[in-house]
């Protein structure tokens, strides 16, 4: 099952991507336009993995938790990944390191078949690469308690669903409110950047879909 749906993903990731029209369905209602500035020579770069495998017959992906820590994004639900560091030689490296790191995946497993459209993210200043791959079978996780609260292993088919599409007011460090659309995981709220790059990978699911 994950063999035929990876060869037409990974057809599809060959091809024009949607990027902004499909990230902007999950863009907050007060963010502005900089998400799609990819330009910005200031920005820092950071890569994250878009993991599939399969489990139970379905294809899921891994998301984490962050401790809630007064950083930028602490608590909330992302992609494995981080930032590059010297030595990285490109951001499909830097994806591979830090899930090897967070989650305990080994690079060597993960077959790289192509990258979602790069996402500015204003508060932090990252330009975040989502490079997609995935495994044969259901990956032995050991998560680096340090790094990560909380696995979330996530049905691709609870991605599409509509009823886990929602919005509501997201109180944003403590001091401000944003209206956000999120996917509601299991009664976890995934929004922000991870909610945008996912809303590209739905899309593609969709056309894929719709063209079997």
């Amino acid at each position: 099952m994950i063999y035929k749906f990876v060869n037409l993903l990974q057809d599809r990731l060959s091809k024009p991507l949607p990027g902004a029209e499909a990230q902007r369905i999950m863009m907050p209602k007060e963010s502005s336009d900089a998400r799609f500035d990819l330009n910005r020579r200031d920005a820092r770069l950071g890569g994250v993995m878009v993991l599939l495998y399969p489990k139970n017959n379905e294809i899921y992906l891994p998301l984490t938790q962050r401790h809630d820590y007064r950083g930028t994004h602490g608590g909330q639900v992302s992609f494995p990944g981080g930032k590059w560091e010297e030595g990285d030689p490109n951001l499909e490296f830097t994806a591979l390191r830090e899930t090897y790191e967070e989650i305990g995946v080994s690079q060597s497993d993960v077959k790289v078949i192509g990258r979602l459209t790069d996402l500015y993210i204003p508060p932090s200043n990252f330009r975040v690469s989502p490079i997609v791959g995935y495994v044969d079978e259901y990956p032995t996780f050991n998560i680096d308690p340090y790094e990560v609260e909380t696995l979330i292993e996530v049905p691709l088919s609870l991605l599409t669903s509509e009823a886990t599409l929602k919005r509501k007011d997201i109180l944003v460090r403590g001091k401000y409110k944003l209206n956000a659309p999120f996917f509601d995981i299991d009664g976890r709220v995934v929004w922000g950047a991870t909610a945008m790059m996912l809303s590209e990978l739905v899309m593609l699911m969709r056309e894929i879909e719709m063209n079997l």
